[in-house]
């Protein structure tokens, strides 16, 4: 190893202790809400027309979660659960599929939610090419804290989430492998 070799091992180095959270992958670590969240999977969205969203599954020793970026008129994240699709109600289902669409308000946990997007796009697991075609239905609160999110993935197979915006300072201590 010459002289030039150690300058570029340093420069390597330090590239990877100035991360953004947009650059985290699988096998990173990252704190949030005083948890330390290890980085399962990247997933890519792409909505049609350019639009694109990135999806990372954050897990610790009693929760899992998933940090979502899309670009609108601007950068935004989201952090959400994976709830029960079950636990909005059989209505829903039957409405969908008699619709074609969610109703255009659901009740979740004491709390309203209204439709605010719906979307049809392609699921890339891993960020590859091999994909899965989805509708998506995004709802919010009145105070636009509180998301719920329904995904239809066939005829018959549907997931919900619930969630809220976040901001990007709010994860620090990102460690890679």
């Amino acid at each position: 190893m010459g002289w030039k070799d150690l300058f570029r091992k340093k420069e390597q180095e330090e590239n990877l202790t100035d991360l953004d959270l947009s650059q985290i992958k699988p096998g990173y670590f990252v704190d949030y809400d005083l948890k330390s969240w290890e980085v399962k999977a990247y997933n890519k969205y792409d909505w049609g027309a350019g639009e694109t969203s990135d999806e990372w599954h954050l897990a610790c020793a009693d929760d899992a979660i998933f940090l979502e970026r899309e670009f609108d008129d601007e950068e935004t994240w989201i952090m959400t659960r994976k709830i029960p699709f079950n636990k909005l109600g059989a209505f829903v289902r039957e409405h969908i599929k008699e619709y074609e669409d969610p109703p255009e308000e659901i009740s979740y946990d004491n709390r309203k939610y209204y439709l605010e997007d719906s979307a049809g796009g392609y699921f890339h697991p891993d960020g590859k090419s091999t994909s899965y075609e989805l509708l998506s239905w995004t709802f919010e609160d009145d105070s636009g804290d509180h998301l719920l999110g329904i995904e239809q993935w066939g005829e018959d197979d549907f997931s919900a989430w619930i969630g809220s915006p976040v901001e990007a300072y709010q994860f620090t201590n990102i460690l890679p492998v």
